[in-house]
């Protein structure tokens, strides 16, 4: 027994049955511990990505999906280095993770070692927390803190940096793994919940402001209670897409630089933010100084970090956001029917009529396919569905015309847009949901052709394991999002956005032994997304669209939300003599602030 095998039994006994990774020098004794005879059957199943990237994204999109704690493996040096941008996203998205780097032997430590990089430096202000074992004793207390604090409070990822010796050392000694109980959630205190009644019982055109904290604090069911029973109509945030149903009557949609014209109009008319689980985000509130400028805010966060930090907070409700919301959801109640409840009832029903009249038309002209009704009907031929995007154009359309009905079944990523998230968070997140009780898990990734080329060697992890993931390839040939800030803010100025020489995305599939398709007419989609959908394992759509096709609406840089630009508003600017010319910033400018 040395230090590997009883990491391996420790891994287990955390509840661990899938880990993400690529073996090499430094962490040979970990892979070796994997396959020891007497661990057999194994313990864990271990999936071979193609790229430490891949490992770290895919026990990010595992922990996303299941709310459990991902973990990936990468040898010292370049494997380890390869994860960075994986433990970031997870930093940011606050993404339960432990991450199992090699390191050199600790007589080699400082030495500039082959392989040798200060990995516990390095990855410093992107963990929750780090560890560096210099002796197998070490083990017992670093493994079982390691994942009490990447799941305690607001999760996170920590890493564990392990040499060499240490992975070799005698273990014999060493006591059976334990974990340890996760820190008990603090309840809000009573002064706190009487404060936020108050204010929201004077209120009479409060909005709801719904962010990721409501999956991560299993509030979800908690936050539709509270909706229902008060009536108060709901923005949400991108990470908080499928907290409310996107048909319910009270979802006024994403808030935010491509969110929804009645969430953002409502949030700037608002008296009152009820703001659960959010963080102000510079891409949800625009232009800050700005942003509901009537509002008086009632924020409740686990972090107390998070209350005050963008946008005072006139009450703040630290504290476990599933009891905050379930203490006030009948004293708020009772409210809605009292002195403020014609004004609350008129204040809905204009909320409501604005949706309807801004809602998305998916009647676009031409034969070509229309990305936002491709999606939005792929989300209705898949309801059940957990979609994985990468980021950019596509990643906007996904959450403006997909409809979720929880936020775990939208995996993007947030904070840190890396692109290359989408494909092996989609593997982690189906290695996570499909059981022998879940055995039809379904998982759609939907890319864009940048972010796809970013991690396309996981196509080979994909078909090394059968995986019956799905994928929708939008292919407009160029990074569309720089295109079209290009376009609007740049005088069509195109620098190194042009992608026409991508290769043939089916043909690509098809080397990998993935069934694959092609479509570019509208009249086509519809056929082509139900034979992928019901193409046995896995399988690749590649949609080719318009190249000058937008994101809309759109809120420039340095406005406010209410300032939202759509292609009717820009399309009416006045156009030059020479019609390749764009409008000038300066129109844009002007034409938003009439």
């Amino acid at each position: 027994m040395n230090g590997a095998r009883w990491l391996v039994q420790a891994l287990s006994a955390e509840g661990v049955d899938t880990l993400f990774g690529y073996p090499g020098g430094a962490i040979m004794p970990f892979y070796d511990a994997l396959h020891g005879s007497d661990l057999k059957p194994a313990l864990i199943k271990h999936v071979l990505v193609r790229h430490e990237q891949g490992a770290a994204f895919a026990a990010n999109g595992y922990a996303r999906a299941s709310g459990r704690v991902g973990v990936c493996v990468a040898t010292s040096g370049p494997g380890a280095s390869n994860l960075v941008t994986g433990i970031a996203d997870a930093m940011l998205d606050s993404v339960p993770m432990v991450i199992v780097t090699g390191q050199v032997a600790t007589p080699l430590m400082g030495t500039d070692a082959f392989q040798e990089l200060d990995v516990f430096g390095m990855t410093m202000p992107i963990v929750k927390h780090s560890f560096l074992p210099r002796s197998v004793d070490d083990l017992p207390r670093m493994v079982g803190e390691a994942f009490r604090i990447a799941r305690s409070g607001r999760p996170g990822p920590v890493l564990i940096d392990l040499p060499k010796d240490v992975q070799n050392g005698d273990a014999s000694r060493l006591p059976a793994h334990r974990p340890l109980p996760i820190d008990d959630v603090p309840a809000p205190i009573d002064a706190a919940l009487h404060a936020a009644l108050a204010l929201i019982s004077q209120a009479q055109r409060p909005v709801l402001y719904g962010g990721g904290g409501l999956a991560l604090g299993d509030a979800v069911h908690a936050f539709r209670l509270f909706a229902d029973a008060t009536q108060i109509p709901a923005v949400l945030t991108l990470k908080g897409l499928g907290a409310l149903p996107a048909q319910h009557p009270l979802n006024l949609g994403m808030i935010g630089m491509h969110g929804s014209r009645a969430a953002n109009i409502a949030v700037q008319e608002s008296d009152l933010l009820i703001v659960v689980g959010a963080r102000f985000d510079d891409r949800a509130t625009g232009k800050l100084a700005e942003f509901a400028p009537h509002a008086r805010v009632v924020h409740m966060d686990l972090d107390a970090c998070e209350i005050g930090k963008l946008r005072h907070a006139d009450v703040g409700v630290r504290g476990d956001i599933r009891t905050t919301l379930t203490a006030l959801t009948l004293p708020c109640a009772a409210h809605q029917h009292g002195r403020n409840g014609a004004a609350r009832r008129q204040w809905r029903a204009a909320c409501q009529q604005r949706a309807r009249d801004h809602a998305a038309r998916y009647d676009a002209p031409g034969d070509a396919v229309y990305a936002p009704a491709l999606l939005k009907r792929l989300s209705e031929l898949a309801p059940d569905a957990v979609v994985s995007c990468d980021v950019g154009q596509h990643q906007m359309w996904v959450a403006q015309h997909c409809r979720f009905d929880h936020p775990r079944k939208h995996l993007t990523s947030g904070a840190l847009g890396a692109m290359g998230f989408g494909l092996p968070a989609a593997i982690g997140a189906l290695l996570a949901l499909q059981t022998p009780e879940n055995p039809d898990a379904q998982v759609i990734c939907v890319s864009g052709d940048g972010s796809f080329l970013m991690n396309v060697q996981e196509l080979a992890t994909v078909a090394r394991y059968r995986l019956p993931i799905k994928i929708v390839l939008l292919d407009n040939q160029a990074l569309g999002m720089v295109r079209q800030w290009q376009e609007l803010f740049f005088e069509r100025r195109y620098s190194e956005v042009d992608l026409s020489d991508n290769p043939d995305f089916a043909a690509v599939a098809n080397a990998f032994g993935i069934h694959a398709s092609f479509v570019d007419r509208t009249d086509d989609a519809e056929a082509a997304l139900q034979r992928l959908l019901d193409a046995p394992g896995p399988a690749l759509l590649h949609v080719a669209i318009d190249q000058a096709a937008n994101v809309w609406p759109l809120v420039p840089p340095n406005h406010n939300n209410a300032q939202m630009l759509d292609a009717d508003e820009v399309a009416s600017l006045p156009v030059a003599a020479d019609a390749s010319v764009p409008p000038k910033p300066q129109e844009v400018r002007h034409a938003l602030s009439t």
